[in-house]
């Protein structure tokens, strides 16, 4: 995307700044806590494969999409879930589908698949409109062209989101509101930055968490059983709305028949306020960063908009004419893959390379690097949505593009995130006109996902009239 205009280098999406040189496993656990992705070298944009040797743990990131494609897809049971990572969340996520191995995780995949395949999408996109109608009336009062901080009303509409197709309940409602504070806080209390993640200790050890960590995951499980209690009732009394809770709640496992039990109830409820609140909330907000970046593209996507929506009436078929919407939303996950880095755990001694890998080593499989990886993809660094309509790009989206992961463990609502993205992107800027604010640039840093540093300011101001009043065609 050169400016041909200025005669200018390509204006290029921000970037942390990678880390310089060796440091000790101390300095790194500090960067780490600080920034997941600055707290790494620079070689790793080239790499194939890198090694990283301290006192506690052996490490390997992979970027060749051979390897990748082994540990993701070709043998994912020889390569489960890093005990490192579910040490820190844990006190939300409990055994959650996340974070949960072998016949358990098959269990729940079981149980939790039927919810989002065929006709179900279809079924809770009315959901997914009105919380795109709520998110615009409740922005028109800040479209007067001040700074408005973005992720935290991308965070809003995507829990949102979660609530009424989970639970058939608007944010407002209060409980709903409650979980939505206090999963904010949640974040903040940096879960993941464990020390106890570190060190080399039993899995019978007892971990330990800060008190942040510890009280905001255990508000977060109230609400959810709450919600899960009183879903329950409805259930047995034949009077539970058809959404994505009851599903799940009276969908058995068909190898034993079991349904989940509360408590694996609210474990899962956590995980989808994890991958489908937070996840969602960052690449919207970063979409719409980079469409203020960008504002040809804005232009093109709010066009297209006004051509998709019916004036009267908006149909489940709109989806497929957000084909821009689409790609802009695609780039922006390869751009900012909402959950950074993917942790395994050798399950058996490996051959990587040509090295030899030891049971119990980590595997790291990092979207971030892979998607800037600069011997895959032309032009990593820059914002393309057309890129994916190249030879390169349609070979890098095959072998080089896992923002949902891949093989089994592939996210089970990626289908979801592909629909409400999209079209929440294209009703926001059919509303409204995005623009940058000048000398604050978002700086991105990862914690539980990508994020900004000091959160993301743009401008707003009205595009076209709103127009909340549209029905649904179901």
């Amino acid at each position: 995307m050169f400016d041909e205009r200025a005669g200018a280098a390509p204006k290029l999406p921000p970037k942390p700044p990678a880390r310089q040189g060796n440091v000790s496993i101390w300095k790194y656990f500090r960067l780490f806590k600080q920034d997941i992705l600055s707290a790494q070298p620079a070689r790793l944009y080239r790499a194939w494969m890198a090694e990283m040797r301290t006192p506690f743990f052996h490490s390997y990131m992979c970027n060749d999409p051979e390897l990748v494609d082994l540990v993701l897809k070709k043998r994912p049971r020889d390569f489960p879930k890093s005990e490192r990572i579910r040490v820190g969340l844990k006190p939300l996520l409990g055994e959650s589908v996340f974070i949960s191995n072998g016949e358990l995780w098959e269990r729940q995949r079981r149980i939790i698949d039927p919810a989002f395949e065929g006709g179900r999408l279809r079924s809770i996109f009315p959901s997914m409109w009105d919380s795109g109608v709520a998110a615009v009336e409740r922005l028109q009062s800040l479209a007067d062209g001040k700074p408005v901080e973005i992720e935290s009303q991308t965070s809003h509409v995507a829990m949102d989101v979660i609530f009424r197709t989970l639970f058939s309940l608007p944010i407002e409602n209060e409980i709903a509101a409650a979980a939505f504070n206090a999963f904010r806080e949640h974040q903040q209390a940096q879960p993941v930055a464990n020390i106890m993640a570190v060190l080399p200790l039993p899995r019978w050890f007892p971990r330990f968490h800060s008190r942040k960590t510890r009280q905001t995951a255990r508000t977060i499980r109230d609400l959810v059983r709450q919600l899960t209690s009183a879903r329950a009732k409805e259930i047995a009394e034949g009077r539970a709305p058809d959404d994505l809770a009851t599903k799940i709640m009276t969908t058995p496992d068909p190898q034993t028949g079991q349904v989940f039990d509360q408590e694996e109830m609210v474990d899962q409820v956590a995980i989808f306020f994890l991958a489908g609140h937070e996840t969602s909330a960052a690449v919207l907000a970063w979409a719409l960063y980079l469409l203020a970046l960008y504002p040809e593209w804005q232009d093109k996507l709010a066009q297209e908009a006004v051509s998709a929506f019916d004036p009267d009436k908006i149909y489940f078929s709109t989806l497929s004419k957000l084909r821009q919407s689409r790609a802009v939303f695609r780039e922006t996950m390869r751009l900012y893959p909402p959950v950074p880095m993917y942790v395994r755990e050798a399950a058996c001694p490996e051959r990587f390379r040509d090295r030899d890998v030891k049971r119990g080593a980590q595997v790291i499989i990092s979207p971030w690097h892979l998607h800037r990886h600069e011997l895959l993809w032309e032009r990593p660094d820059e914002f393309d949505p057309d890129r994916f309509d190249t030879p390169n790009g349609k070979e890098c989206l095959r072998k080089a593009y896992i923002p949902f992961s891949a093989g089994p463990r592939v996210c089970p609502g990626s289908a979801f995130a592909m629909a409400e993205g999209p079209l929440l992107l294209s009703m926001l800027v059919r509303a409204f006109r995005f623009e940058r604010v000048e000398g604050r640039d978002p700086v991105p840093v990862a914690h539980l996902t990508v994020r900004a540093r000091d959160g993301i300011h743009l401008r707003l101001t009205p595009r076209n009239p709103p127009q909340s009043s549209k029905k649904v065609e179901r």
